[in-house]
C-alpha cells in the first residue's frame, strides 16, 4: 500500500482518475480542476514523497523518481484516467509506457523529460543548479531554478516557505537521470508506440524553449496524440489557469 497522502473530491465514482502534481507543488492544486470535471471524472491527488502532507523521501535502494513512481503505481488498480503535470507528468508517462492497459487516457501537461530533447540553456541552468548546490547554496539554488520553473516571486515567499522549497530542491536534484539521462528507459524501442490509449500533451505559451521541443519529440512516437496551447500561460498552467487546463483534460477523457 501507498504511503502517500491522497486527496479525492467528490466526482463520477464509475471514472477515477488520477492527478499528479509538480516539483515543490503538492496535491491541492488539483482541486479547481477536479471541481470543474466532477461530472466527467472523480479526481484523486498525491502529495508527492516530500512534498504536502506526505513522507520525507530517503534515499536508499531507489532514485527518486523509481520511488515516486513505485508509490503512485500502487494507487491503480483499475484502468483510469492519467493526468500529470511537469514531474508528475513524466511519472505518468512512465507508468503507462511500462502498463498500458492500466490508462484510460493519458493527460500530459508540460512534461519535462529532458532526455527527450536536451536544450542548451535549460541544460546550463541545471548545471548551474548542481554547481550550487555542491557548494552548499541551496537557497541560491532553488532561486535559479525557481526563477525559470516556479513561477512565483522568491521574495513573496514567507521564511517558512522558502525553507520548504530549499529542502525540495534537492528532490529536483534527485530527479536529474531520470529526467535528463533517462535513466527510467521511458524512451526504449518501442515503448511510447505502446501506448495506444489517446494521449494530450499541453503547454503553456509562455512556457521554457525546452517544452514544445520535448512535446515535439514525445508526439513522433505517440500512436495517438494531441497538442495544446494554452495562451498566456507558463510553465505553472494548472494553478494560474485551472479552468482551461480542465477543458482541455475533458476533450482528451471525450477521446477515450
Amino acid at each position: 500500500m501507498s504511503t502517500l497522502h491522497l486527496r479525492s473530491w467528490s466526482g463520477n465514482a464509475d471514472r477515477p482518475a488520477l492527478a499528479l502534481h509538480c516539483m515543490m507543488g503538492n496535491g491541492v492544486y488539483w482541486g479547481p480542476i477536479a471541481e470543474q470535471l466532477h461530472d466527467r471524472v472523480q479526481i484523486s491527488a498525491p502529495d508527492l514523497p516530500g512534498h504536502g502532507q506526505s513522507p520525507d523521501w530517503e534515499e536508499g535502494a531507489s532514485d527518486y523518481h523509481t520511488f515516486v513512481t513505485r508509490e503512485t503505481a500502487t494507487l491503480i488498480d483499475r484502468p483510469l484516467d492519467l493526468i500529470g503535470h511537469s514531474m508528475g507528468a513524466t511519472v505518468a508517462l512512465r507508468i503507462a509506457v511500462a502498463a498500458p492497459e492500466a490508462v484510460r487516457s493519458l493527460t500530459l501537461i508540460e512534461p519535462v523529460l529532458f532526455a527527450a530533447a536536451p536544450e542548451a540553456f535549460n541544460e546550463a541552468l541545471l548545471d548551474d543548479v548542481g554547481a550550487r548546490l555542491a557548494a552548499g547554496e541551496d537557497a541560491e539554488a532553488t532561486r535559479a531554478f525557481l526563477s525559470v520553473w516556479g513561477g512565483l516571486d522568491w521574495e513573496s515567499q514567507t521564511p517558512s516557505g522558502k525553507a520548504r522549497l530549499t529542502r525540495q530542491i534537492r528532490l529536483v536534484q534527485a530527479s536529474n537521470e531520470a529526467l535528463r539521462e533517462d535513466s527510467a528507459n521511458i524512451l526504449r524501442p518501442d515503448g511510447l508506440e505502446s501506448i495506444d490509449a489517446p494521449v494530450l500533451i499541453v503547454m503553456g505559451n509562455e512556457s521554457p524553449p525546452v517544452i514544445p521541443a520535448i512535446a515535439d519529440a514525445l508526439a513522433s512516437r505517440l500512436p495517438d496524440v494531441g497538442r495544446a496551447r494554452v495562451p498566456g500561460a507558463g510553465h505553472m498552467l494548472p494553478i494560474t489557469h485551472p479552468r482551461q487546463v480542465a477543458e482541455l483534460i475533458g476533450l482528451n477523457l471525450d477521446r477515450a
